[in-house]
Formats: C-alpha cells, sequence, structure tokens
C-alpha cells in the first residue's frame, strides 16, 4: 500500500505541457556592394592660332595641312614665307573611372502581436493546458484503483 501511494503522488507531482519562448530579437547585416565603371567620352583640345612670317631670296611654294597652312612669295627679289595655323578642335578620347558604392541593409524584425479572443477559458481547460491531457489521465486511472482497492478491502472487511 505504501508503495502505490508513492507512486501516485509521483505521478500526480508530474506535468506535461508545452512550452513556447517568444525571441524579440533584431538583426541586421549590411551588405557593400563596390563596382569600378569605365566610362569612354572625347573632348575636344582646340589648338590656338599662331602666325609666323619669314623672307628670303628664293621662288614662290605654298604647303597645307589639317593644322597649318604655309605660302612662300618671292616679290622683289626677297622670299616671303608665313605659316598660319588653322583653329580646328582636335578630338581626344579620354577614359574616366567611376567608383559606385551601393550600401544594402537588411534587417530581420520580430514582432509581437496581442490577439484578443472571443471567448476565455473555463477552469477546466485551463487546468488541463497547464498538466497536461496525459498528466490527467494518469491520475484518473491511478485514483480509479485507488477507490476499487479501497472498495475491494472493504467488501472484504464485511465478510469476516
Amino acid at each position: 500500500m505504501n508503495r502505490f501511494l508513492l507512486i501516485a503522488l509521483a505521478l500526480l507531482a508530474t506535468a506535461c505541457g508545452a512550452t513556447r519562448s517568444l525571441q524579440n530579437s533584431e538583426s541586421s547585416r549590411v551588405e557593400v556592394r563596390t563596382e569600378t565603371v569605365i566610362k569612354h567620352d572625347t573632348a575636344y583640345v582646340e589648338l590656338p592660332v599662331i602666325v609666323e612670317r619669314v623672307a628670303t631670296l628664293d621662288t614662290t611654294s605654298t604647303l597645307e595641312n589639317t593644322y597649318a597652312k604655309s605660302e612662300a612669295i618671292v616679290a622683289a627679289g626677297v622670299l616671303h614665307h608665313s605659316l598660319e595655323t588653322k583653329p580646328v578642335s582636335v578630338p581626344v578620347k579620354i577614359e574616366t573611372k567611376e567608383v559606385v558604392r551601393d550600401s544594402i541593409i537588411f534587417r530581420d524584425r520580430i514582432e509581437t502581436q496581442t490577439v484578443e479572443v472571443e471567448k476565455k477559458l473555463t477552469a477546466w481547460q485551463r487546468t488541463k493546458m497547464k498538466t497536461g491531457e496525459v498528466t490527467m489521465g494518469i491520475c484518473l486511472l491511478s485514483l480509479i484503483i485507488l477507490i476499487t482497492y479501497f472498495l475491494l478491502n472493504l467488501l472484504k472487511l464485511k465478510r469476516l
């Protein structure tokens, strides 16, 4: 009998229940992307206008190219020579490097919301949730065994 009472008390002291833990955490992560972009562009360089003249004893000559014009003329036994540059814009290819930095912030947030229920739980439902259905079944089974044990003992005493 003593052994049975100890087992019954041990079963009553244990309970099964689901434990849930809420995590109120916020984590953030920063990702930085760096990208180098090379852009090809054209710039125009303007040449300055330069005029030069030289006089010598020779015949007439004329020279011309994209950037300058040269003329040589003999007048009165003297050669007059002139060099003129043309006002031309020369295209020059330019490469420019542009560094583009982009940062993205990733944030994970867990929000807790309180939800109202229509009907509150009864005392029996709260007890079942706290102790667990398995433990309640074991407690009821041991109670039934105890009652039958005592009833059987009483019946035996009455027969004597």
